[in-house]
């Protein structure tokens, strides 16, 4: 998420709370908070498939996603 997003989350936030938001202000940030949480998903996302674990005998083991039943 680009840095002036994360900005503009910030200055809603504390206007929200000195002074309270227009109805276009909750709109838009009710949009950038849900775009945050979406890159913030993506992002441990990304991590989880780059795991891979170390057995005691020195195989490496990738995870894999289970199926839910």
């Amino acid at each position: 998420m680009e840095d002036f997003k994360l900005a503009r989350i910030n200055e809603l936030y504390k206007k929200s709370k000195e002074e309270g938001l227009t109805e276009e202000e909750k709109s838009e940030q009710a949009q950038l908070r849900s775009e945050y949480i979406q890159a913030v998903r993506n992002n441990l996302r990304g991590t989880l498939n780059n795991i891979s674990l170390l057995n005691p005998d020195g195989t490496v083991t990738e995870l894999v996603k289970k199926d839910k039943h």
